[in-house]
């Protein structure tokens, strides 16, 4: 799944496509992308929240583009309010991927059940702009399979069937450096919730935590490729199905050796 984001401030500079759209997806697309991910706003640690009208302004020309240049390639919407997944998907797009599990807008499972969209759960405490600011876990793994739970469950109960949903246990997303590194390594278990496991490490803040522990320094987001390769490895190889990324040939050649002792 590659990033696509038409905003000013995501936390990764190069993935804000902005004039380079036409480029940034032509490259995906020769790379083999199997999904594009666009995004108008920023979920960064910290972000403020935009306007619906303002997001669906960034998203929705990005969105015709894809499906006009690409049109053999599915498009998700990364948004957690339902009038921009509402219409997102009139535009084309067939998968809401919501960070938020549909907490902070109750009304985005029945915009998804409605146009008949994929939903990517996503599990966060709190928003973007406090979720750091107390999270607190006894036992990671199981409070998120635990929430996830229950965030299915809401979308079951809106009329999205049981093969449309697919979850993300939202590394970073309330959950400092320790918690998402835990949850990484333990994604096995997210597996009997029954859904596919989709994950989101590339050039994340725990990576450079990471980076840090094994005495490599600092590091800016354009610093961490190589261990977000080795989260998508990680992942893949504890059951997620699709890695969001903003490196899509690097990370399928990270996993092609994988891949291929699956056969």
């Amino acid at each position: 799944m590659g990033v696509l984001n038409a905003t000013p401030d995501s936390f990764h500079a190069p993935s804000r496509v902005g004039a380079r759209l036409t480029e940034c997806a032509r490259r995906m697309f020769a790379e083999g992308v199997d999904v594009f991910d666009v995004g108008g706003e920023s979920t960064r640690p910290g972000a403020q929240p935009v306007s619906a009208s303002q997001e669906l302004d960034r998203v929705l020309p990005v969105i015709e583009h894809l499906r006009s240049c690409h049109p053999d390639v599915p498009v998700s919407i990364d948004t957690y309010k339902a009038e921009v997944a509402k219409a997102a998907i009139d535009a084309g797009a067939c998968i809401v991927n919501d960070v938020t599990g549909g907490l902070l807008d109750p009304a985005l499972p029945r915009a998804v059940a409605a146009g008949g969209a994929v939903a990517i759960i996503g599990h966060i405490r709190g928003t973007p702009a406090t979720m750091l600011e107390a999270p607190g876990y006894d036992d990671v793994v199981a409070e998120v399979r635990v929430e996830l739970s229950e965030r299915i469950d809401a979308f079951r109960n809106a009329g999205v069937p049981q093969e449309r949903l697919w979850i993300d246990p939202g590394i970073g997303f309330g959950k400092r450096a320790p918690a998402s590194r835990t949850l990484l390594f333990g994604l096995a278990a997210l597996g009997v919730l029954g859904c596919p496991i989709v994950i989101g490490v590339s050039r994340k803040s725990f990576l450079r935590v990471a980076l840090e522990d094994a005495g490599l320094g600092e590091s800016t987001s354009e610093e961490r490729l190589e261990a977000s390769l080795a989260g998508a490895v990680i992942a893949a190889e504890r059951g997620a199905v699709l890695v969001r990324t903003h490196d899509v040939g690097p990370t399928r050649r990270a996993l092609a050796l994988l891949e291929g002792s699956r056969g």
